[in-house]
């Protein structure tokens, strides 16, 4: 890999991976514990270590994997983010693998779909301390009013006599629940049959121990 003239993201790590062939070269997520100059692998006969792709199938049960493909061929889609990863639970039953990811959320996946071995790295980012708002700022970061401190022309928050602290369950400036409410939109009140298993809401859950 060659990283030099490549800056440092701040929420996950890009490496530059050359190709075979004249002048080709791709981004690829970064996973932890990769070093410069490692060889990676992607296809059915690559090998388990950090950082090869292969198919759901070729996966054993109980391996760590991101950057992990919902629809064969689309492109990953799951655990891309930095220090992100899900648990293969269950190897190939009726051509779909079973996965577990961060949030808790169990589902199935087709066993062609593709998956990188490890943990996508970074997982430190959150623990930064920039120090000032002017370093924020450097990153793009735009200051954030609250709501209660408008008008109630410019936020459901807005207005009131004195200091007050809305008045209402927290929303957007577009009134739409901020704060676990329900955002998606039904289809006809069908669940999505892939989940097997949603993720745990509401404190009762916070400190339960899961088992696959």
């Amino acid at each position: 890999y060659d990283t030099e003239g490549v800056d440092a993201p701040t929420s996950r790590e890009w490496l530059l991976s050359p190709l075979p062939g004249p002048s080709q070269v791709a981004y690829i997520l970064a996973a932890h514990g990769m070093e410069e100059g490692q060889v990676v692998q992607q296809g059915p006969d690559a090998s388990l270590d950090v950082g090869n792709a292969m198919p759901l199938r070729c996966i054993p049960m109980g391996t760590t994997i991101h950057n992990i493909e919902l629809v064969p061929g689309r492109g990953a889609a799951m655990a891309r983010s930095a220090g992100t990863s899900a648990t293969l639970l269950r190897t190939s039953k009726d051509n779909y693998v079973m996965i577990r990811l961060t949030s808790g959320e169990v589902r199935l996946i087709h066993e062609n779909s593709m998956a990188t071995i490890g943990t996508v790295s970074n997982g430190q980012h959150k623990q930064v301390n920039h120090g000032k708002a002017g370093a924020r700022r450097w990153l793009g970061w735009r200051p954030q009013t609250r709501g209660v401190a408008m008008n109630p022309v410019d936020h459901p928050h807005g207005g009131g006599e004195g200091k007050t602290s809305g008045g209402r369950p927290s929303v957007s400036p577009w009134g739409k629940p901020a704060k676990g409410g329900l955002t998606r939109k039904r289809r006809g009140n069908i669940a999505n049959p892939f989940i097997v298993k949603g993720r745990p809401r509401g404190k009762k859950h916070q400190f339960k121990t899961r088992v696959p």
